[in-house]
């Protein structure tokens, strides 16, 4: 059972996607909050697994709830549900330690995949705004695209370039014909070679290094 706290300012939005994630047995809501602040609050007394956080809040933001989240709470995931498609926003949000960015306008089904995938180390970035959001990082180069190309197999470049589009380990195991457990094993060697610690780190350093190209 996957324990969620939804963190939205608008009450509709909250009540809505707890009904939509209490069609599935897996995934269980034990709290609603309408700010950052409250959300903190309750994460003592509800223990949730993952928090699906809005950005623009009253009182505390998404981005400053997530950062302090992962400060005091590093064992709980965040994942960022907003209708901003904002670069900063979702710059912020990766670097406060968000382990994706979702739009609202996604199907219940996505949601549910993302969450399930989030839990199980599949961070995830709505593929419709990565290149919107994330091509500013392209221009920061920390190393020389070859010398980070030359660490990556060319299946290992196939998977991250599949991780990029927002595919699970599912998809990409169907995209490239191979079992769930290897693509696990190749994205794990990824993270490495990366210096990254899950697959929303790795999309950003796949742009930020030049390693994909943005369709």
């Amino acid at each position: 059972m996957i324990k969620i706290l939804i963190c939205d300012d608008q009450q509709i939005v909250r009540e809505g996607l707890e009904k939509i994630l209490s069609t599935d047995p897996e995934l269980k809501v034990v709290g609603l909050a309408s700010d950052g602040l409250k959300a903190l609050a309750l994460i003592p007394d509800v223990g949730p697994d993952l928090v699906l956080m809005d950005l623009k809040m009253p009182k505390m933001n998404g981005t400053i709830a997530t950062r302090k989240i992962k400060e005091k709470y590093p064992e709980i995931e965040v994942l960022i549900l907003s209708t901003y498609d904002d670069d900063e926003w979702v710059f912020d949000a990766v670097r406060s330690g968000a382990a994706g960015y979702l739009l609202k306008d996604l199907s219940p089904d996505k949601l549910i995949e993302s969450i399930k995938g989030t839990i199980r180390g599949e961070g995830f970035v709505d593929p419709k705004i990565t290149k919107k959001l994330l091509a500013d990082i392209a221009s920061r180069k920390a190393k020389p695209k070859d010398q980070i190309q030359s660490q990556l197999s060319e299946r290992e470049h196939d998977i991250l370039e599949l991780l990029t589009k927002g595919l699970s380990n599912a998809d990409i195991a169907e995209n490239l014909i191979l079992t769930e457990g290897t693509v696990r094993n190749y994205t794990s060697e990824i993270f490495k070679k990366l210096s990254v610690t899950d697959r929303t780190q790795a999309v950003v350093a796949a742009i930020k290094h030049g390693l994909v190209e943005l369709d």
